[in-house]
């Protein structure tokens, strides 16, 4: 009964549907750490420096296992590659949630690892069954619940662990990964998402060159690294710089800071939009202005502080949507997708990687935070230039 009701519902709508519940679980096992890092230090003994690898760690993984995701992606096919990241991330909250520290922090290189396949293999699937016209509409849904999680994650984690412990609060993020594996399962069949199926190997037709793919790869590589060092670096530091700036309170910086994070699935939504009526290049030079009204109105208007969170937090969703739009859309094979992805994933989240102590280091030298906000507007730059000049590129007819 139930596959005669799925076989009525379109299936580019039950793959949109999948992809939803599929990136609920691909940020909010990182983020759901953050808010009982102290219970998890009182209870472990952990020095601040290994807390830290509790969120570095897996984005490490997204930088250097994106090779080895994209070769996992072709030899096993993306079904049966999303339903190892599931399992491998509900198998990674379980050792985090149930171990001593060194099983916590195997758990945690085994959620890393396992996400870093959805990150490579989500957007193939995505190229393959999702016609052309609403490729754009995908990756910003994809975009969108990838902070719909980490935001409903951060935002019940502390409850629940008040409620019964750190390690039943941690635990409670595979919830998402079952549900998840259960619909992934129903959608394709139990034989397509848990028996490997190597991709056929690209038609001849198909190995011909296409202009300007390399160019257009290579922008928004660094476009991608421009965007990952500046999130993870406004994201890391904001409500430091609100509370020695305004004098806020922990609590008020995090809520404050909040407003960057949730704002990105306005962006994620609206870029799809803006998308049907406006040119590639028009979008992404608008999210380059948004992106870059933090750190130029943090330096020049503290005090609108709220009004810059708005206009950056839309424009880091909507950032994250052009760049993986423009590479699906170039992608002339699936496996070509995947090696662009592995390269364009690699090299950004390295970035995104030394961002946090990068800036740090950058405001502890200086002792206040003009250089620090200087750093971000650099990278912002860079995300704009290239990101623009790649997406007019790959906008244009071949």
């Amino acid at each position: 009964m139930m596959a005669r009701l799925l076989d009525r519902i379109p299936r580019s709508w039950v793959v949109l549907a999948c992809i939803a519940l599929i990136s609920l679980c691909m940020r909010g096992p990182i983020v759901a750490v953050a808010p009982v890092l102290d219970t998890m230090q009182a209870e472990l003994g952990f020095p601040p420096v290994v807390l830290g690898l509790l969120t570095s760690i897996p984005v490490l993984c997204f930088s250097l296992a994106s090779p080895a995701a994209a070769v996992a992606g072709r030899r096993f096919g993306a079904e049966f590659a999303v339903t190892l990241t599931l399992l491998g991330v509900l198998a990674g909250v379980v050792l985090r949630s149930a171990g001593p520290p060194a099983v916590v922090l195997l758990g945690t290189v085994l959620i890393g690892l396992a996400i870093t396949v959805g990150n490579i293999c989500v957007p193939l699937i995505i190229r393959r069954d999702v016609s052309p016209r609403r490729q754009g509409t995908a990756m910003g849904l994809y975009s969108a619940f990838l902070n719909v999680g980490a935001f409903l994650t951060s935002v019940v984690t502390a409850p629940l662990a008040e409620l019964m412990g750190w390690r039943l609060a941690l635990a409670a993020v595979g919830i998402f990964a079952l549900v998840a594996t259960a619909a992934w399962a129903l959608a394709f069949g139990p034989r397509r998402a848990f028996v490997p199926v190597p991709l056929p190997p690209a038609p001849a037709a198909a190995a011909a060159p296409v202009t300007g793919v390399f160019w257009i790869t290579a922008g928004l590589t660094v476009g991608f690294a421009g965007q990952a060092f500046s999130y993870y670096g406004v994201t890391t530091w904001l409500p430091s710089f609100l509370g020695d700036t305004l004098g806020m309170t922990a609590t008020q910086a995090g809520a404050g800071a909040s407003i960057f994070q949730v704002l990105a699935i306005v962006g994620s939504l609206g870029v799809p939009l803006l998308a049907k009526y406006w040119s590639p290049t028009a979008v992404a030079a608008t999210v380059s202005a948004l992106w870059a009204t933090i750190p130029v109105g943090l330096l020049l208007a503290p005090s609108s502080w709220w009004l810059w969170c708005v206009g950056a937090g839309i424009a880091q969703g909507g950032g994250f949507t052009i760049i993986f739009s423009a590479l699906i859309r170039v992608a002339k094979d699936m496996a070509t997708a995947g090696r662009m992805s592995a390269l364009v994933q690699g090299v950004g989240y390295l970035f995104a990687a030394v961002a946090p102590s990068a800036v740090g280091f950058v405001h502890e030298r200086a002792g206040n935070w003009t250089p620090p906000l200087l750093v971000i507007l650099g990278s912002v730059l860079t995300f704009a230039v290239c990101t623009t000049l790649s997406v007019r590129q790959a906008g244009k007819p071949r």
